[in-house]
């Protein structure tokens, strides 16, 4: 039976973990995510969980304890944010090279510098090539949904993947919302328990783990990698369709809104995606055609699909929370633009970089690009490629 409450998400992810028992956590906290291991050790202290959840002195090490745990067999979670998922930027290539399925909450804040506790997608943009899944929650249901169908996910046999659970930073980690939780028991049937096939201490078949690798065999390591995260893809939707027929919440690679017929389209990450829904309700209301995509998979990057859903508009606006720093455009960008490269007739295509540093973005501001890109129907004329929005001199 469903569960209704009031929650944050920093919450609902506490929640999640204690419904699923680990059988570790690494904990070193850090702004905005700091309050994920408070409310789980204190789960851990009134034995509600079987937990061992070790305090260490870094996010560095908090990443070495989930390796060596989840290595040795059990199954491991952490949590942090900007600057300590920076910290852990070696070990999140370990631990994706040696296929340990760690899932990491990931509470979005800008990466100094300067120094800024606010919400944007630089810290996780940072470690997209990192080997990692990577996936992204609007509200705080989908929070906490999507953290239930993280183990499911890279836990599976064909994936063996780590998997981070991104949310962004005081928007939905500290804001409550209305959320429907599952109950334990049916948390604990749905994530299952975690039986790797090879682990340290499976005495009978000795192995090491992260050992040098000659280029005699590395690429061909590299290439194994590569072949997980294109299964993942088709994990992804499989769980998710586990989970639909469990809580009647529908999830895939992206949500298609009002796109059925829309000239325009806005495509982002995160939970800016329902001011741009609401904008798009007022707009129809007069009329005009136009619709979001919100991308809630960004690794394994859903090239193909994506392609198709925006295959029949004129004119897409990309929006990045974060810099690339290419001098061309954010990574959101970048993979869009790639993905709709093989289109026989594909649309045009503007970046909009915003909300660095914790800015506002509002429904004006949407109304805005909206208005951009049908000015750019209307007249053929492309103009600026990669914008910079909500700058004071603007």
């Amino acid at each position: 039976m469903a569960v209704k409450d009031r929650l944050s998400g920093n919450e609902a992810v506490a929640i999640a973990l204690r419904q699923i028992d680990p059988d570790v956590m690494g904990a070193f906290p850090i702004t905005p995510s700091t309050e994920i291991p408070e409310y789980f050790s204190q789960y851990v202290a009134d034995g509600l969980v079987h937990t061992e959840f070790v305090p260490v002195e870094s996010e560095h090490s908090s990443m070495s304890v989930c390796i060596g745990a989840q290595a040795a067999g059990a199954r491991a979670v952490t949590a942090t944010s900007s600057c300590g998922l920076a910290l852990m930027y070696e070990l999140l290539y370990v631990a994706a090279s040696c296929r340990l399925p760690i899932t990491l909450a990931c509470v979005n804040r800008a990466l100094s510098g300067p120094i800024n506790i606010n919400n944007d997608h630089s810290d996780s943009m940072g470690a997209r090539d990192s080997g990692w899944i990577q996936i992204y929650a609007e509200n705080n249901q989908e929070v906490y949904d999507n953290f239930l169908q993280a183990m499911p996910i890279g836990e599976h046999a064909s994936v063996r993947l780590p998997v981070m659970i991104c949310q962004d930073g005081f928007i939905t980690s500290h804001a409550v919302e209305n959320i429907t939780l599952l109950e334990d028991d049916e948390v604990r049937r749905f994530v299952g328990q975690y039986c790797p096939e090879q682990y340290l201490l499976k005495a009978d078949n000795p192995l090491a783990v992260g050992p040098y690798d000659i280029s005699a065999y590395y690429m061909e390591h590299k290439k194994q990698q590569a072949e997980a995260m294109k299964n993942a893809k088709q994990v992804i939707l499989d769980v998710a369709n586990r989970f639909e027929a469990l809580t009647g919440r529908k999830y895939g690679f992206f949500e298609e809104y009002q796109m059925e017929d829309a000239q325009v389209a806005i495509l982002l990450i995160g939970s800016s995606a329902g001011t741009a829904k609401v904008t798009a309700d007022h707009l129809r209301s007069q009329g005009e055609k136009v619709g979001v995509i919100k991308l809630r998979v960004f690794r394994p990057f859903p090239m193909e699909e994506l392609a198709s859903a925006l295959s029949h508009c004129k004119v897409v606006a990309v929006l990045d929370k974060c810099e690339g720093f290419s001098a061309s455009g954010g990574p959101l960008f970048a993979e869009t633009r790639s993905a709709l490269y093989d289109l026989d007739n594909r649309p045009q295509l503007i970046n909009y970089v915003y909300g660095l540093g914790g800015r506002d973005i509002h429904v004006g501001h949407f109304e805005e690009i909206y208005h951009h890109l049908f000015k750019i129907v209307s007249t053929g004329q492309l103009g600026e490629r990669y914008i910079h929005l909500g700058q004071r001199e603007a």
